[in-house]
């Protein structure tokens, strides 16, 4: 199974088109990502984020559902049980 999990774009630093690459923060975890798959993503955009590429540009309102099922889960410790 995969996982991709969403951020929003800090800083973006363009070196080289295929090197595009930017600082993504994870709630409060700030990572370097490679942005090379998502030339339309700008500073302020949300990505989803797998084994460290941005491979989708996503709304806001999809990354907090993301962030809403995660915290969720963290809660139940992972199982998605309710107590």
């Amino acid at each position: 199974m995969c996982l991709a999990v969403p951020g929003k774009i800090l800083n973006i630093e363009e070196t080289d088109p295929l090197m595009r690459s930017g600082k993504v923060d994870f709630g409060g975890i700030i990572k370097e990502v490679n942005l090379a798959y998502v030339p339309e993503a700008e500073t302020g955009s949300y990505v989803l984020v797998h084994a460290g590429f941005a491979i989708n540009v996503i709304d806001e309102e999809q990354a907090g559902l993301v962030f809403e099922c995660l915290r969720k889960m963290d809660e139940t410790g992972g199982t998605g049980a309710n107590g």
